[in-house]
């Protein structure tokens, strides 16, 4: 869900993600939809592309569930 959330915050679409991380587009899409899972390096590289772009992951923590926010 976070990487759907960071994605559409950037305004960037699945094969834009998807080259930016050096994946497949399915790889991301299934990913976003539940309906697979990620090596860890390839998680890593995907968070790494959405941190780049201004992304700021936030854990979920007593207050709240985990989620995104754009760095300042």
């Amino acid at each position: 869900m976070q990487i759907k959330l960071a994605r559409t915050a950037l305004g960037m679409g699945v094969r834009q993600l998807a080259a930016l991380a050096d994946v497949a587009p399915s790889t991301i899409h299934r990913f976003e939809t539940d309906k697979g899972s990620m090596h860890s390096r390839t998680l890593d590289r995907v968070q790494q592309v959405l941190e780049e772009g201004g992304i700021i992951f936030i854990s979920a923590d007593a207050t709240g569930g985990p989620g995104v926010r754009l760095r300042a």
